[in-house]
């Protein structure tokens, strides 16, 4: 029989009804052995995620050394879903157990992550399925880098011997015992990884969309399903916004080429987006998606004859460096050099400090920064191997009324970057998307 490993998201464990369509899901397929569940999200428009309510409680805990007011909601969540299925787990014993570690806790870490575990100990009740706690599985190194290499051997062994389970996400242990969790949304990271440990034959990721889309549609009314996509454009429009699914999910499938299966809890009939390894026999269409984001300042250096001085490029950087900030994107020319870093990576009036040591470094001629920069990614396989793709990419911006502020193309040629003020990301998407479908 083949192994499917399917990951239900927030919105999917919320309340009853979505409680139930899971349960149908799981059911409807035997070869969905390993369940993997996120803390339950929004209900309804101005709820609270069990998570937020975590990290509050932990925030009280520091505050006032209790954290009974914020917990009490959380405990209200999972005692209302397991008396509306009639469970016959002792809850409140669960619950009374994360409320008093909370308050012993020093770290926001376990508090946050029990949201994942008390979800999948009701889960693995609804399902008669059996409770693994990432906790025994799941490993960090001592410096809090996950341990891949041990945590695959701990999940294969554990879960050869399970013909049914079902695993909290987003977290793992470190060498003390200590709960570690991982970014948000790691529980779409969590699954991949039972899917490698386990050699799943597909890893679906339930949530509450049919697929990736080619563009946002909040911008773009009702844009295409995206059928296949490579793990290579899914990292390049995560990165930019298309947040469906973790980008660093797919990290432990890539050297397995397990197919990620990206369906919707509701709407099953919907076949969703496969995330494979190569899509090149699959490609229908010369773009494959559209992403953008807000938030990027612009350090632009003009130098005559910057292209002879050995060692420009590095003296820069290393400025960067020093502040402990991550570039973005470095486009260049003969005597010129942009640097394109997050906004929150600069605190009030580090832009300053940063143009006093480039002057410092290198004297440039002309140095300046461009604030409220935009980034739009268009991606595609199919761009590789079609003139004129940048070409029609310009006109529609021109024909839009859109400057460019910066183009980058990457060299895997699967991807073309473009910088536009932050006020026109939203038009400039419509634009570039009407232009390709």
């Amino acid at each position: 029989m083949n192994i499917k490993v399917a990951k239900f998201g927030g919105t999917s464990m919320a309340n009853k009804e979505a409680i139930l369509k899971v349960k149908d899901i799981i059911q409807s397929d035997p070869e969905r052995r390993f369940i993997v569940v996120s803390a339950p999200g929004k209900r309804f428009k101005g709820d609270e995620k069990i998570t937020d309510l975590l990290l509050a409680s932990y925030e009280e805990k520091v505050n006032s050394g209790d954290c009974h007011i914020y917990f009490a909601k959380v405990r209200d969540r999972f005692t209302e879903i397991v008396r509306e299925f009639g469970l016959t787990i002792d809850i409140n014993k669960y619950l009374d157990e994360v409320e008093d570690n909370i308050n012993k806790s020093t770290s926001c870490d376990y508090a946050a992550s029990r949201g994942e575990y008390l979800s999948a100990l009701v889960m693995s009740e609804i399902l008669g399925f059996e409770f693994v706690d990432s906790a025994e599985i799941i490993k960090f190194n001592k410096k809090g880098n996950f341990d891949a290499s041990y945590t695959n051997d701990l999940v294969s062994k554990r879960l050869s011997i399970a013909n049914g389970a079902v695993i909290p996400g987003f977290y793992g242990t470190m060498p003390d015992g200590s709960i570690k969790t991982f970014t948000r949304g790691g529980s779409d990271f969590t699954g991949s990884i039972i899917a490698r440990g386990v050699q799943a034959d597909v890893y679906e990721n339930w949530t509450d969309v049919d697929g990736f889309m080619t563009a946002d549609p909040r911008i773009v009314d009702n844009p295409h399903i995206i059928d296949f996509l490579s793990y290579e454009e899914l990292r390049e429009l995560s990165y930019m916004g298309a947040s469906v699914l973790h980008p660093a999910s797919i990290f432990p499938l890539q050297s397995t080429n397990i197919p990620i299966n990206v369906r919707n809890t509701f709407n099953p009939s919907a076949v969703g987006t496969y995330i494979l390894h190569d899509t090149s026999d699959k490609k229908t269409s010369l773009i494959t998606g559209i992403a953008g984001r807000t938030g990027f300042t612009t350090f632009f250096v003009r130098k005559a004859l910057m292209n002879n001085e050995v060692g420009f490029c590095r003296k820069i950087l290393s400025i960067f460096e020093y502040y402990d900030i991550s570039i973005e994107h470095m486009p260049t020319g003969i005597d010129t050099m942009s640097l394109i870093v997050p906004n929150d990576h600069l605190t009030d009036g580090l832009e300053f400090s940063i143009i006093e040591k480039i002057r410092g470094e290198v004297n440039p001629d002309v140095i300046f920064v461009y604030k409220n920069i935009a980034l739009i990614a268009i991606v595609g396989h199919g761009m590789s191997n079609q003139t004129g793709t940048a070409a029609r990419v310009f006109t529609a911006l021109a024909n839009a009324n859109i400057n460019i502020k910066m183009i980058d193309q990457g060299s895997s040629e699967i991807n073309i970057i473009v910088g536009v003020n932050g006020d026109d990301l939203n038009h400039a998407i419509a634009a570039i998307y009407h232009e390709f479908f």
